[in-house]
This record gives structure tokens, sequence and C-alpha cells, in this order.
């Protein structure tokens, strides 16, 4: 039943059958005590994930079924610990039972017995039952308060029983200390019991009792008591007699927003009906003084208002919801006393308890429309307050239930007022919301705000930029708090409503946190926005912030120095390198397209100083800018070489030429990754005479900035950047099949270029960014066609078959992957080669068939990006041997991947193609050969192994081998087996061996010798270390049984299943390997052995000490 605790309704349609199954065990005479108490245990556990209210109505409640079930219940034991399921279960149903329409004096008969001693009325052992079980500890008392509150109401039981009960109840309370166990546990029985029966009782019957159960809970002083499950029950039990004192009529006055009908509110809908604000008729308002107000609701608010400040939440919450229910109830006038009762609690001289109880409350107003429009002027400052609430306890701080309490009332407000009330207050909501968002340091205060300001989005439809912030800052974006402060504020600060608001919150209430990475994070944050308000920082923050930087407290001098730094770098560098080297540049390229007279002139030696000096600083600039500083540097150098260093005969003067080139081959092995980047863009920028006679010196520069070292592996860009400057080179040099290397591409070195960029196609590097590797297989994959077209175009001949044939597989292969973005590129790339016809490109494998796959007529319209579309066109390529490799890998990746919409279509695609080559086995032995080449080649190599193994097990449980299970010891099955045993050999990757298991599990279908090995390795497993990895194993060999149940001895099918599912397989080693060695010794494997290895002897002459026991699971 776990897996309905998230979404219980889907049990809805089977409760009655799986509630008369159990029942038809109870009701069987023949149950043993033991079968019968199972069977309740069951129907607890089913009534816990749906929840009682639900699962009451279900039970049988005929006449018949009541003495039964009191007989049950007088043969239980109240204080059994082992049976309180079926007590509570009897209970629940008795409380169902006795809701029968029929006078219960009618069930009693003859009251003297056979044996002649008086028999009870049925009234007085319900009653009897009720009052035994409200003093128990167990669940069972839960469920006798509901049995009170149904059973108490009925007429013939209200006429004669109702007052001795109540004076029974509150004896108990009075008697009892709260301070004591066992007082505890009666208080909590009595509470439960009065707080259902005032719920759920008729008010003229619980009235002429209200007062003295109020006086009696006075006496009883809960608010003092240290239980909080009795405070929270006396707060429930004071809101049901506020509202037993006050009639059951709903407040004419409150705020509505639309109509209960979706046809009224369709039809109201236009400009005029949103933009008017409602108001509250005169005459409805009157109506509201009609009745008197019984004094007692004074003391009931007061406890209510008490409730809000208790130290405990579940208290506050209860307290909350009855303020809402009584004061709808009340006049106009009374309400609006309330409302400024608890805008008291909103005082910084009361705790942090009483402004998150507060703000409850005031969500709870909002949303019952008790919140009229004239107070949300004086509601929002507090609301804005309370979303910023942060109190220093000691070395931490309080508040952060406050700040998302507060965000919960924004919710409420977007839902409850029309956008025309909220206007006024729409800028300080929106930056409030965005600032707790972005800046806050709790997670959840981050995710409640983001929620909060989507609703107000949708709602109100008022806030600025709503869906632009909402995209860059939701639910998941917001979990990251470093990404908050450095990234997501930036972009939102763009937006000028923001901005200052932003600031000023750093400023105010951050480079001051207790928290120091806080007061850094805020800093560096102040110098990410201060180019969206430069003047602001420069004129009015910093001159705040310098008295603060010498202040007394130590945490505001600290915040406020590195704010100072942070900004004055910001203005500085805004001033300086960013704008400088955009306007050098782009002088330097404007002055010479102008051609203008400096030829020969020293000055050009320094306008190359200032492009290098630009390429060699793009560190200091922000990401943002970086690449456009970076093309307008290379603009600028083209533009300069092109002008400058040219002379009358096309030629470039050797001595600059060597110095130049050298010079940025030489910056290609900077450690600086920026720097890599900028000089491979400036060299695939030269013209061709700097090229010529140097093109292999630039190509060889260029191949080691793609080649990955462990110094440089993260070097995604730089890598990147030289495939993109390896095809700008040899489409500046061009084409010449018998010319040199070192002046065109040509027959001598077109076989190193391609090298190199098919190199760029495997590159899978990830860190923290993500799979930066796909920056460098995009860029090779555009570089591969640039150059091949370029190679087409001119000289065919120089594109042998294969290396045509590797371009054409690895574009498969990325066309097949998993993540779209670079999928749609691939398969882009795929069709312009294939459709290219001028001329054609030359040995393309399989054309006439990939031509059929992807007509011409498609190319521009096929959705690469789209799994739906994507994934059954790629898996056609799987009929063909050349690509039958390349595509089976990519779809290794994406089929056992994680993204779901990529994982179905992925998967039914490769399903389809699998039932299309059933009936041909010489496709099918193909597809195997290639399947376990793919494995093979990729042991260990987790990026593929584990979505391989993923999808293995799909193939296995969905037959895609199902015509070698009738072949005995057939090969396929027993090389996979060997790969997977091979993959998982001392792997601690619990994703890795949880795939295992499912392959192992499908493996058991092929017949052979192997099945004994594969029992053995599942039962190495059932003793692995990792808890989870035993649990999931047993799990799905019980499966694996059930499926194919012809793999084990009939007669010793039903022990095994009864071990697998009754061993708890979390518990300690020890106790698991028993169990599993008795599996063993019923499926006649072998048991695992403990492996001892021989113990060595060391140098230093000392034997065998401190040596640990290798121990192999």
């Amino acid at each position: 039943m776990d897996k309905y605790q998230e979404q219980p309704h889907l049990l809805d349609r089977h409760l009655e059958g799986m509630m008369n199954s159990l029942l038809d065990i109870i009701r069987d005479s023949g149950s043993p005590p033991p079968l019968v108490h199972l069977a309740f245990k069951f129907l607890y556990i089913i009534t816990k994930v749906r929840g009682y209210k639900r699962f009451l109505p279900l039970f049988p409640h005929e006449v018949r079924d009541l003495q039964p079930v009191l007989d049950m219940l007088a043969k239980q034991n109240p204080r059994d610990p082992d049976t309180w399921e079926t007590r509570y279960m009897l209970l629940l149903w008795l409380s169902m039972i006795c809701l029968i329409p029929f006078d219960l004096a009618r069930f009693d008969g003859n009251l003297v017995s056979m044996e002649g001693q008086a028999r009870q009325p049925t009234m007085d052992r319900i009653l009897e039952i009720a009052k035994c079980y409200l003093v128990v500890s167990d669940k069972a008392r839960d469920a006798a308060a509901v049995l009170v509150s149904k059973f108490i109401v009925r007429p013939d039981v209200r006429q004669s029983r109702m007052a001795d009960f109540l004076d029974w109840v509150l004896s108990m309370l009075s008697k009892s200390s709260s301070q004591t166990m066992e007082g505890t546990v009666i208080v909590n029985g009595m509470l439960q019991a009065l707080a259902q029966l005032f719920k759920h009782g008729k008010r003229e019957d619980c009235l002429p009792y209200a007062a003295t159960v109020l006086k009696c809970l006075d006496n009883c002083k809960l608010s003092e008591s240290n239980q909080m499950v009795l405070r929270k029950l006396g707060m429930k039990l004071v809101q049901r007699l506020g509202l037993t004192f006050v009639k059951p009529k709903v407040a004419k006055w409150r705020y509505q927003r639309g109509c209960r009908s979706l046809a009224a509110n369709l039809q109201a809908q236009g400009a005029a009906v949103q933009n008017q604000k409602r108001e509250v008729a005169a005459d409805e308002a009157d109506d509201d003084e009609e009745y008197d107000i019984p004094a007692e609701i004074e003391n009931v608010v007061e406890q209510l208002l008490i409730g809000l400040k208790d130290k405990d939440t579940i208290v506050r919450w209860s307290a909350a919801k009855g303020i809402g229910r009584i004061t709808g109830r009340l006049p106009k006038e009374l309400a609006d006393d309330v409302i400024g009762s608890l805008l008291d609690c909103f005082s910084f001289q009361e705790t942090d308890n009483a402004w998150h109880g507060g703000c409850l409350a005031l969500a709870e107003l909002g949303r019952r429309g008790l919140l009229l429009p004239s107070r949300i002027s004086d509601v929002v400052p507090v609301m804005l307050k309370a979303l910023t609430y942060d109190e220093k306890r000691g070395a931490c701080s309080v508040g952060s239930n406050v700040r998302d309490a507060a965000c919960y009332v924004c919710w409420a407000f977007a839902r409850a007022y029309e956008p025309a009330e909220l206007i006024p207050f729409i800028n300080h909501i929106s930056s409030a919301l965005v600032i707790a968002a972005v800046f806050d340091r709790d997670v959840n205060c981050r995710r409640a705000a983001s929620a909060a300001f989507q609703e107000n989005v949708g709602r109100q439809g008022t806030f600025p930029h709503g869906i632009d912030i909402l995209t860059a800052a939701d639910y998941f974006a917001v979990g990251n708090r470093v990404n908050c402060y450095l990234t997501i504020s930036v972009y939102i600060a763009g937006f000028p409503e923001y901005t200052q608001p932003m600031i000023d919150h750093l400023v105010n209430m951050k480079i001051n946190h207790w928290d120091g990475v806080i007061r850094e994070l805020s800093t560096k944050a102040l110098h990410n926005i201060t180019p969206q308000a430069p003047e602001y920082m420069a004129n009015v923050v910093l001159p705040r912030l310098l008295p603060l930087s010498v202040g007394s407290d130590l945490h505001t001098r600290h915040g406020a120095i590195l704010a100072c730094a942070e900004i004055t770098h910001a203005l500085w560098y805004l001033s300086c390198y960013q704008s400088y080297f955009l306007t050098v540049c782009t002088l330097i390229e404007k002055l010479s397209l102008s051609k203008m007279p400096f030829k020969g002139d020293p000055i050009i030696g320094g306008w190359q100083w200032l492009i290098n000096d630009s390429l060699r600083h793009l560190t200091l600039v922000s990401s943002g800018a970086r690449q456009h500083i970076k093309e307008c540097a290379v603009s600028a150098l083209a533009a300069l070489c092109n002008e400058f260093y040219i002379n009358e005969r096309g030629e470039a003067d050797p001595a600059l030429q060597d110095e130049l080139v050298t010079q940025y081959v030489s910056e290609l092995q900077n450690a600086e990754e920026m720097i890599r980047c900028g000089f491979s863009r400036a060299l695939g920028a030269l013209p061709r005479f700097l090229l010529k006679g140097r093109l292999q010196q630039v190509l060889e520069g260029l191949k080691k900035v793609t080649q990955i070292s462990p110094e440089d592996v993260s070097f995604a860009e730089s890598r990147r950047d030289a495939l993109i400057a390896i095809a700008k080179v040899c489409q500046t040099v061009g084409v010449k099949g018998d010319g040199s290397q070192e002046e065109y591409v040509c027959r001598d070195n077109v076989d190193q270029i391609y090298a190199t960029l098919l190199t760029g196609v495997t590159d899978y590097t990830t860190d923290s960014r993500g799979d930066v590797g796909g920056w460098v297989r995009e860029a090779a994959m555009t570089s591969l066609m640039e150059v091949t077209l370029l190679l087409v175009q001119n000289e065919a001949e120089l594109i042998n078959a294969n290396i045509c044939k590797q371009i054409m597989c690895w574009l498969a292969q990325q066309s097949a992957e998993k993540i779209d973005k670079f999928r749609a590129h691939a398969g882009s790339v795929f069709l312009t080669l294939l459709h290219f016809d001028h001329p054609p490109v030359p040995h393309i494998p399989h054309r006439e068939e990939l031509e059929r796959i992807f007509p011409r007529s498609e190319k521009e319209t096929l959705n690469w990006n789209a799994a739906s579309e994507a994934f059954p066109r790629i898996t056609q390529l799987l009929g063909l041997p050349s690509y039958q490799y390349h595509v089976l890998l990519g779809l290794s990746v994406s089929v056992g991947g994680l993204t779901e919409t990529t994982l179905r279509y992925s998967a039914q695609s490769l399903f389809d193609y699998m039932k299309k080559i059933q009936s041909d086995p010489s496709a099918l032995e193909s597809f195997c050969e290639t399947l376990l080449k793919v494995f093979e080649d990729n042991l260990r190599n987790d990026r593929v192994s584990v979505p391989l193994l993923t999808m293995l097990d799909q193939m296995l449980a969905n037959g895609c081998f199902d015509m070698f299970t009738e072949q005995e010891n057939h090969p396929f099955p027993v090389k996979l087996f060997t790969l997977c045993k091979e993959e998982i050999k001392r792997s601690k990757d619990i994703r890795k061996l949880r795939s295992s298991i499912g392959v192992f599990c499908g493996l058991i279908q092929f017949q052979g010798d192997m099945r004994e090995k594969i029992f053995f390795q599942l039962f190495l497993l059932l003793c692995h270390p990792f808890p989870i990895v035993r649990k999931t194993t047993a799990s799905q060999v019980y499966e694996m049984l059930l499926t194919y149940g012809d793999v084990v001895d009939v007669a010793v099918l039903e022990q095994v299943m009864a071990i697998l599912s009754d061993t708890n397989w979390e518990a300690e080693l020890p106790v698991v390997r028993e169990r599993r060695n008795c599996l063993c010794d019923l499926l006649k494997v072998p048991r695992p052995q403990l492996v001892i290895p021989a113990l060595p002897l060391w140098t230093n002459g000392i034997q065998n000490q401190n040596f640990f026991l290798n121990i192999c699971i």
C-alpha cells in the first residue's frame, strides 16, 4: 500500500472489494484468531493509507451485524499490545453500525438470560465499550471517540444518556492530571470524545452543555500543559464550542471573488467586471445584527488568539483554522475587532511563534473572504515584514517558518481577491516575493515564495514580467542557493521594477547576516547586479556602506567591507575592461575597414597589442559578455590583417607572419582556458596569406587543444573553439588535392583533419555544469559538415569511403541520444549531408534506404527535438548493417535514461523494431551480436553500461529474445550473463547493481546450465553489503519466480517464495546470510563461500599484522 500514499484516491474503486474479502474471513466462524487478527490488521493498513473517513461508509451496517461485532469486542483484551488493530477496526465498524435507524431497545428482547441473570441493554453495552476504550493508550482511543460522536447523537441515546455521558467525561477531566502519564491518556480520550461530539452533534442538542464544558476546559488549564497533543485537542474543542455558541450562518458581509457556478463566472468575465471592486450592500450588512452574540465567544476568541502563540506548529494551525471558522459567523464589527486583535500578534515584542500563528490566521481569513479590502492596507505591510522575518538566536536564527507562512498568505490573497483590489500593493508584493524566492537562506522558503509568485502571476495577472521571471525562477531553479544569488538574481535585476528593491534588501538584510556564506554570496550578488544600476550603487549604496564598514557589529563590518570591495570592483570593471575591450576592438575594426593610411606605421603594432590583450583578459569579463568581446576581437583582427599586413604582391612579411603565428600557436597551450579559446578563434580568423606556409603548424596547434589530458579535462570550451577554428582555417586556405600541406587542404593532410574532428564527436566530458562535452560534439558535427561540403564542392575524391562512413555513423549515433538539443543538431547535419546535391556527398552508406526513411520533402519539417518524431525514424537505421552499431549505442543511452518522454518513445520504437525482426533469425542474430559488441566495448564505462543494463532489462521483460528461449545454452544469453557479471564486479554503484538484477532475472528464461549460475549470482546479491540491493534482489527474484515458475521445482516453490517474502532483507548480514543459504539448499545451488586470501609477509619482518580479510560476497 505504500506506493499509494501520495495518491490514495486511486484505491477507491477497489476498497469495497478488498474490505469484503477480508470481512468474509472475519465472519467465518472457522477462522482461527490469528487469521482474524491478520485480516483486521490488513484492514487497518488500508484505512491508514486512505483515511478512516473515506473507509467508514463502506463497512456493512445491517442489523444482523450489531450483535456479532459487540460479541467480538467483548472478547477483546483492551490492554493487549498485539491486537490493537482488531480493536480499532471493530470500534470503527461499530460506529457505523450504530447509525441503524431503529431504537436500540428493540434489540434487547427479554433482558433475563437463560441462566436467570439480567443482561445489559444494548445501549449500555455500547456506551460501556466506548467508555472503556476512551481511556486506553493505543489507537483504539481515536476510534472510540468516533464511536461516541456517532452514538451519542442518536435520538434515543441523546434523550436518555447524553447528559450522564457528558457528566462522566467532565468528571474524568476534572479528576485527571495532564502531568502524569495515565492522566494524559485519559485527558486525551475525553478531549477527543468531546471534540468529535461537538463537531458532529446538532447545535440545538449540544448548546445546553457548551457553557459547562467550556468552564471545565478553562479549569483544566491545558495551555500550561507540556503535552502538545493535549493543547492541540484543547484548541480544537474550544473552536467547536465557539461554533456551537454562534448560529451556523454564512456571513453576508464576506468578500467573494467569482461565483460557485462556472457558467456564471464565464458570463461575468470582461474588462469592466474584472476591474470593478465589489462593494458590500448595506442591507446585507444590517442582517448580521439580528441576533445576539453570547458572552462566551469572547473567551473562545481569546483562547484561540493565545493558541496562535503556542510553541508547537500543530496547535497554532488548529487555532488559525478556529479563528477563520468563528469569524465567519460573527457580525462585521465583531469580526473586524478579531482582525484588529490578530494584527497585535505582529509586534517585534512578540516571539516568532506569534508571527507564524498570525500569518496562518491571516491566510485563513483571506481564503474565506473574511478579510475585507478595507483591511488590506493594514495587512500588506505586516505581510511584507513577515517575508523577511529573521531573528538571531545564539549562533543561528529563527524565522524560516514565519517566512514560509507569509508566502502562504500571499498565495491565499492571490486566490481571494480581484486584481483591482491588490493593484495598489502589486509592486511591493511582487518585489518581496521575488526577493524571498531568490535570496532566502532556506530552500523551502525560496520554493514557497516561487509558488506564491506563480499563483499571483496566474490568478492576478498584474505582476510585472511575471512569466519571464517564473521561467527563470521556477520550483527547481531556486533549489540551488548559489545559482539563485549569482545567476537568477542578475536576470531578474534586469527588470527595472525589481532592481532597486533587490539591491536594498541585500544591503539592509543580507550583508549583515549571521551566516558568513550568505554574507559572501550577497556581496558577490551585488557585484553581479552593479551593471544594472551603476549610478544607484555609486551615489546611494556605497555612501551607505562606508559607515557600516567601521561599525561595532562584526558581521555588519565584514559584510560591508566585502560589499564595498565587490561594488567598487564592479564599477571599475564596468567603466574599464568590458566597455574598454568592446570599444577598442570595434574602433580598430572600423579604422581598418576605413583603409586609414597607417600601413607601416608603429601604431599598427599598438593595435595588434590591444587585440591580443583583449584575448588574454577574457577571464576578467562576465561570462555573458565574454562571447561578444571574443567575436569583436576576432573581427578586428581579421580587418587589421587584411588591410595592414599584406603587401602589393598579396603576401605577408615573413618575419611578421612568423612572429604572429608562432605567438598565437604558443598561446594555445596556456593554462587559462579562456586564453586558449580566444587565440583558437583568432587563428581561425587569420587570412589566407598569413596561413600560407604555416598551415600544418596551425593545424597541429589546434589539434593539441582538442586532445583531452588530465590537466585540462574540463576545458570543453577551448576544445569547442579549436574545432570551430579548424573548419574556419580549412575554408580560408581552400582545397587543392595535389597541393602542399603547408598551404592547402590536400591529400596529405585531409585524413589528419578528419581524425581531429571525429575525435571531438566522442567527447562526453561532464562536470558541475553538466554535459559540457556536448558543446564539443556540437562544434565537431558542424565542422565536419563544413569541411565535408567544402571538399565535395571542390575535390570530392579526397573524401574516402571509410571517412564518410564514420561521419554518417557518428551522426546517426548522436541523432539517437537523449539530449534533445544535440540530437536535433546531429539530425540536421545528417540530413544536410544526405540531401546535399551540388554535387552529392559520395560514399554515403545505404543512401537509397536513408532517402526512403528520410524523404527530401521532410528535411525541414522533421522535428528532431520531439522524441515522438525522431526515434521512430532513427530506429529504422538498425536494419542497415553500417549504422546498426552506432545507432544501438545511442539508443542504449536514451532507452536506459531518466527523461520520461525520451525513454518512452525511444523504448517503444526499439520494441517495434524488435517485433519486426522476430520472424527473421539472421536479422535477430546480427542484432544480438551487435548488442554484445556494444556492451563489450563499453564495459565499466558507466555513461553507457548503466543505461544499457536498464535497456537490456526492459528488452528481456518485453520478450525481445523469445526466439532463443527454446534452445539450450544459446551463446547470446551465456555471453550476456558473462558481460553483466564482469560489469558489476566490485561495483558500488547502486543504480548499476539494481539494473543488473533485472537483467539476471530476465536471463532465467533461457534454458541450460546457465540457470544455476544465474541463481548463484542472484544469491550473492542477496547478501550484498548494501541493504537496498538485498531488498531489490529479493523483490525481483520473487517476481521472477511468479513469472517463470517452471524454473524451480514445484515441491519447493512455495517454501522459496515464503522465504523471499517473509525475510527482512535489510537486517544484519549474518541473519540474511542464513536465510540465503536456506534458499541455496532448496534450489540445490552451491552456497557462496567466504574467500580468505593468503596473508603476505611484510618486508620489515613483522608478519601478518593488522591484515584485513578480503570477503568476497
